[in-house]
Order: structure tokens, then sequence, then C-alpha cells
């Protein structure tokens, strides 16, 4: 066939409109709106209204992360072998998640009589761990659908990462109702001076974002369209092991979700980690606790109107490296406010969070783009066609980011002795511990964002050039494929 009729293959599963890319961008608002919950407030409801032991805490996320090892495959392996309904293989997966997600969301904030009760709290720590398992394995009928939704929407590599832009302004859209909960129900007591968690607010808050993310997910659902037909993958004997296989050897797969485990772990880190560097070392309440992630954020509005343009220009891998340079740099130089009184430092710290929060969301806005082209690199170069099995591995690791942040967080947490103080229920910390809680908040994330540059340095291949090698691939395999 001619050049034309090639290009043709591509433009049959493509031509989105402005509509549908924000339809799709309300996919991972809805899952935001409660994974924010998980990943801003959960950490410190557990320590400080439930009055959970920060050791049973990452326990608890690192045996969960454990089961995940099963489940998501689970999850993938179904996207890719069942029938195919009406309303889709991926999208109907919206629907039919949306109001357990939001139950599940609720219900891990529900606290009953006898909850948080120093040295009698064992139904408090069974009821979380159940409540959190559940609510985990409804999030993965969520996200994985949803990850390999974008393979079968479009084929064309610029709506691909302006799909990935617009899935990342999602995210954020669907983070900021979880700043003005954190900003409501984390307040310091006028009367005694101490930091104290209002959980009714909290509650009521929690409520209306587990509403909102169904009604967000509803619209997605109607809103989005799947242009790449595909059939359901023949139920093999070791089907999943090879599929797995296939992809855990293409160089672009592992790498990309290895930066995307380390980008989750950081991510998760500062912003369950910084409400109590904000409410104890700085001794601050109100917008000051989510006034770090909500630096983080202002970034991306202003990015989301040029990275597609520089991308294209100077290649994903290109922009996002050097953005995870200026992050981890951000970072380090937070280290050195230590020498500063709080109280002069924590103008400059916010600064830093907004540096770090433009380096960061370079990649933050590409992620999804650079994880299809490499789901098309290994398509192309063995014909497997595992889609939601290739996302489950994206996934997996991106789970795993949770664990090094659960145990970051938590480690850290011993190691100033915070449980020893929350059991008593008095919140008061020597200023060595403050020092340390310090050391830790800056450290660890540089470190995190450090890595992740020099993995797309260095690891990741599918820079520009040999993205347009691929796509030039990828047209001849489709071509090959139709006859």
């Amino acid at each position: 066939m001619g050049q034309n009729e090639e290009k043709s293959m591509i433009a049959r599963a493509s031509g989105l409109k402005t509509p549908e890319y924000v339809c799709y961008a309300l996919g991972d608002a809805g899952g935001c709106l409660v994974f924010g919950l998980v990943t801003s407030i959960l950490q410190t409801y557990y320590t400080d209204v439930l009055i959970l032991s920060p050791f049973f805490i990452m326990v608890m996320f690192v045996l969960t992360r454990v089961w995940d090892a099963v489940n998501d495959p689970i999850m993938g392996r179904i996207c890719d072998t069942a029938r195919v309904s009406k309303h889709g293989r991926y999208r109907v997966w919206f629907i039919r998640v949306a109001i357990p997600l939001a139950v599940a969301s609720v219900l891990l904030f529900c606290k009953f009589k006898g909850f948080g009760t120093p040295g009698d709290n064992l139904p408090a720590y069974i009821y979380a761990t159940v409540t959190y398992v559940v609510w985990g394995m409804i999030y993965t009928m969520l996200q994985i659908p949803y990850g390999s939704l974008a393979t079968v929407i479009t084929q064309d590599v610029k709506e691909r990462s302006k799909l990935s832009v617009f899935r990342a302004v999602g995210s954020a859209l669907g983070s900021m109702p979880v700043m003005v909960l954190s900003m409501l129900c984390f307040a310091t007591d006028k009367a005694t001076g101490k930091s104290i968690v209002k959980y009714d607010v909290l509650l009521t808050g929690v409520i209306v974002m587990a509403v909102l993310s169904m009604v967000a997910l509803f619209f997605a659902f109607i809103g989005t369209k799947e242009r790449v037909k595909t059939e359901p993958k023949k139920h093999e004997k070791g089907a999943a092991k090879k599929a797995l296989a296939l992809i855990f050897k293409n160089k672009a797969m592992l790498s990309i979700s290895v930066v995307a485990m380390l980008l989750l772990a950081g991510q998760m880190f500062t912003q369950s980690y910084y409400v109590y560097l904000i409410r104890y070392y700085f001794g601050k309440g109100g917008i000051f606790v989510s006034l770090p992630t909500i630096l983080t954020y202002i970034p991306m509005a202003i990015l989301m109107l040029f990275t597609p343009k520089l991308a294209r220009r100077f290649g994903k891998k290109e922009i996002t490296s050097v953005g995870m340079v200026v992050a981890a740099a951000a970072n380090l130089l937070m280290f050195f406010l230590k020498f500063l009184e709080p109280s002069a430092a924590i103008m400059p710290f916010m600064a830093l969070c907004l540096i770090s929060g433009f380096g960061l969301n370079f990649f933050v806005l590409q992620l999804w783009a650079m994880a299809g082209d490499a789901i098309d690199e290994i398509e192309v170069s063995t014909g497997s066609r595992d889609n939601g099995t290739a996302y489950a591995f994206l996934n997996f690791f991106r789970k795993l980011g949770q664990v090094i942040s659960a145990i970051a967080v938590n480690a850290a947490l011993l190691a100033m002795g915070y449980y020893d103080t929350a059991s008593t229920l008095d919140f008061t910390f020597k200023a060595s511990q403050l020092d340390l809680m310090y050391v830790l908040a800056t450290l660890i994330p540089a470190a995190m964002f450090g890595l992740m540059a020099l993995f797309l340095f260095v690891w990741y291949p599918l820079s520009k050039e040999k993205v347009a090698e691929l796509q030039n691939a990828k047209e001849e395999f489709l071509q090959a494929e139709a006859k």
C-alpha cells in the first residue's frame, strides 16, 4: 500500500475532540478525589485519630502490596481476556466501579465506638486492615482499565501526548479538594496551641468527595470512545506468564515503571510527611498544611500549555530528565534551610516547593504518553497486544512506590519517637526530634527525584529520534496486521 493508505491506518484510530480529552481527564479526577485522601490524609488519620502504630501501618501497607503482586496481574488478564461488552473493553469499568469505590472510600474514614483508645485498640487495627485491603482491590479495578484505555482511544503519538497532559490535569483537579479538606480538618487549638484533627469536618469532606468521584466517573464513561477494536486474548496455559516475561524484558517498559514507582514514592512521601512537618516543625495549621502541595501543582497550570510542544521539539525523555534534575536540586537546597529558625525558613521552603513543582511536572505531564510509547514498542517488537497486562505491570511498580513511601514515612515517625508521643495523646516533641523530622523530609525526596533523573538520562531508551522511528514502525505493523 502507499504511504497515504498507511497513514490512514493511524487516522482511523485518532481524531479526538476537546470534549473527549476532558472526559478522559475526568477518569483520573474521579480516581484522585479518593486516592488523594489515601496519599494525603489517611496516614495522619491512622496515627492521630485511630492512634495506630506507625510500625503496624508500615507492615500493613507492605503486606497489602504483596497481595497486589497477585491482584494487579489478575486484573490485567481480566481486561485482556474478557469478552468485550457493548460499552467497550475498558471504559465499562468506570460504571462498574464508581459506586463500590465511593462506599469503600467513606468506610476507610469511619470511626466507631472504642476506636482510638490507647492500649485497647484491637478493633481499630482490624477495621483499618480490612477496609484498606478492600479499598485497594476496588481501586485496582478502576486504575488498570483506565490506564489501558489510552491505548484504544487513539493511535496517534501527538494525541497521546495531549491525553497524558489532560490526565495529569485531571489528577491535579481531583487532588485539589483534598488540599482544601486538609486546611479545614487539620487545625491548631487556640486554647492549648496544639495541633488537632476535626473529625466531623473530615468525615463530611470524605463523603462529599466520594460522591463527586462517582459523578466524575459516570461522565468519563459517557464521554470517551474506544476507537481501536480489540479481540479478547485466548485463555492459553501460561499465557499470563509469557506476557509478563515479554514486558519485563522490554527496557522502555521496565525503566518507565521504575521511574513511575519513584515518582509516586516521592509524591506520597511529601504529601503525607509534610502534614507532620508543617504542623509540628513549622508550627502551622490551616492553609499552610496544604500549601506545599498547592505550590507543587501550580506549575502544572502553566506547563500544560507548553509541554506537548516542548516534547515534540526536544523529546519527552529529554525534557523530563532535565525537569527531574531541577526537582532533585530544589529538594536538596531545602535541607540547608535547617540552619535557619523555622519561622525564617518557612517561606524559602515554600519557594523551593514551587521550583520543585516546575521540575516535577514535566514528568508528571508526560508519564502516561511515555508509558504508551513503551507499550507500543512491546507490540511492534513482539507482536503481543496485552495492554491490560502491560498496564498492570506499570501499576504494580507504582504500588511498590506506595510501599517505599509507607516505609519511609513510618520509619521516619518511629525514628523520632512519634508513636510514643501519640499513644499518650500529647503531641509534644523535643528539638532533636523535630530536627530529624526536617532532615528526613528534605533528603528522602531529594534522593528519590535524583534517582529518577539518572534513570531517565541513562536507562529509558525512547529518545525523540527513537519515538519517531517507533511511530513509523507502528504504521507498518498495523498495515501488515490488516492484510
